[in-house]
């Protein structure tokens, strides 16, 4: 039907284009972010608390900045976190890739986008569809917070934050 249409237009077809997947991203990184969750045991006054910690990576410079953390992540925390991401490091960032948890509200999605974000959910049970992210989890759970037990909130951020300036100074990155 379209090259019906476009030869009764008069419009020729495009050229062939030999485009990847990965070369299409590449060219695109520089406006592509990743953004998820990850949970922490913390030992507070109250026993163990689970804590929810959101962050942001940087497809092209895989850069990670924490947006915040906290054990109930409502409403509230979530429009603080499109807060902290549109004034934040992430400025460049146009494309925002997050999976399809119920944390990233169409009020938060909506939030995004009057900011100039586009958010894109992975599919379900898709992991890899958001590898970046997920990759960083892994590596910030097997590397820091599998090793100790946070005794208090102030000692988790402080674990995170460690790790991150570690991860972006030290750490060896593969890619």
């Amino acid at each position: 039907t379209i090259a019906r249409v476009l030869r009764t237009a008069g419009i020729p077809p495009a050229p062939e284009r030999r485009t990847s997947w990965q070369r299409f991203l590449r060219s695109h990184w520089g406006e592509i972010a990743a953004a998820d969750f990850f949970t922490t045991e913390v030992w507070t006054w109250q026993g163990l608390v689970t804590f929810y910690a959101v962050f942001v990576i940087e497809l092209a410079s895989r850069r990670v900045q924490i947006l915040g953390s906290t054990p109930h992540p409502a409403e509230t925390f979530m429009c603080q976190i499109v807060r902290n991401l549109t004034l934040g490091e992430a400025d460049g960032c146009r494309v925002l890739i997050c999976d399809r948890d119920a944390k990233w509200s169409r009020a938060v999605r909506a939030r995004l986008q009057d900011a100039g974000i586009r958010v894109v959910q992975t599919p379900y049970r898709a992991p890899n569809a958001n590898a970046y992210a997920e990759r960083f989890v892994r590596s910030i759970k097997e590397e820091c917070l599998n090793r100790l037990i946070p005794c208090g909130e102030r000692h988790h951020r402080r674990a995170v934050a460690e790790f991150v300036a570690h991860y972006h100074r030290e750490r060896n990155h593969q890619g």
